[in-house]
């Protein structure tokens, strides 16, 4: 084993506290599911070399995992998330006052600085135009977040500016009584109008880049989403989805569970012909709609939540993206003229 020298200093880059429900589980199977960017040979050299401890204590790979276990990773070098670059990026910015902001992210960007995306991010463009934003979340340093989307899902975000709006906020987030709608375009034509769906979502036992559903609970954490369908176009259909719970890429997991995958969704496997002909000149239709909508078709629509210093209940609303529009506008001429 190779050991760290005495003077070396140590910077925990990541720190979990295993849940109560957590399954008995190997060391390096663990940290593959909370890390999908790292290899399970660069978490078995970590755990070799000693930078991965349980409970404040070295361990081997085949150390099993148990509920309420707390571990940390720590490496010599500062952990990137604590070097946030300010960056002069135009922020659209629907809602502003003393104690919050809203803003309406496009599609493209990611929310805040990690693996892969060291710049160029909502929080880079947050930390150039606005001073002071609390920071606190779970130990991360994330200006002014209490929430996020995908990098290719658009819409609306609320910026705490101050620590009192970022803990009230927060809160309301975890008691569920956020109002978040979103509009997914989705393949097919959901067989029920309405309807709620549920089950446990967390990282996939078979590609830890993805989240999968574990309807027995066993892994993953509840996740509740309530939707209906707004319009029917055949082969595709526009749906408004609720969030009951907030999970990594709940509503394209979900979707995608009731067989109506997002249009465009690369990573769900909604980039390809999932409904609809077999002939040529249908396939090149599809191709022109992910070429004009080229990323998964979802939008925060919609935010509703109590304002912390007024207690007045606020509502905000944006439209569709133009892509999004054009494509849904493509289908109805298509199905029309068919």
């Amino acid at each position: 084993m190779q050991e760290l020298e005495e003077d070396e200093a140590l910077y925990v880059h990541h720190n979990f506290t295993v849940d109560k429900g957590q399954n008995i589980l190997r060391i390096d199977k663990y940290l593959m599911m909370k890390l999908p960017n790292a290899s399970r040979v660069k978490i078995q050299e970590g755990i070799d070399e000693g930078t991965v401890k349980v409970n404040g204590a070295v361990v081997k790979a085949s150390y099993k995992v148990k509920p309420f276990d707390v571990i940390t990773v720590e490496l010599t070098e500062p952990p990137r998330d604590n070097e946030i670059i300010p960056q002069d990026i135009p922020l659209d910015i629907v809602y502003e006052d003393d104690e919050l902001l809203v803003v309406n992210k496009p599609a493209g960007m990611v929310v805040h600085p990690a693996h892969g995306n060291w710049d160029g991010t909502l929080v880079n463009a947050l930390v150039y135009h606005f001073q002071n934003l609390p920071t606190h979340r779970n130990g991360e340093i994330r200006p002014g977040l209490v929430h996020r989307i995908d990098k290719d899902t658009s819409g609306l975000l609320v910026i705490a500016k101050t620590e009192q709006t970022m803990t009230h906020l927060a809160k309301q987030f975890f008691d569920h009584t956020i109002e978040r709608t979103y509009n997914a375009l989705v393949w097919g034509e959901p067989k029920n109008d309405e309807g709620t769906i549920e089950g446990h979502i967390g990282r996939s036992l078979k590609d830890r880049k993805i989240m999968a559903i574990f309807p027995d609970g066993s892994q993953g954490k509840e996740a509740v989403t309530h939707y209906k369908v707004l319009k029917k176009i055949r082969y595709v259909s526009l749906v408004q989805c609720n969030l009951e719970t907030g999970r990594t890429h709940q509503i394209r997991v979900h979707l995608k569970s009731i067989g109506n995958t997002l249009f465009n969704d690369e990573t769900y496997g909604g980039n390809k012909v999932l409904r609809g002909t077999v002939f040529t000149r249908y396939e090149q239709f599809v191709a022109n709609c992910f070429k004009l909508c080229p990323r998964q078709a979802l939008h925060a629509k919609s935010l509703g939540f109590i304002h912390p210093k007024t207690g007045e209940f606020m509502h905000f609303e944006t439209e569709l993206p133009e892509e999004i529009k054009l494509v849904i506008e493509k289908w109805e001429g298509y199905v029309n003229n068919e």
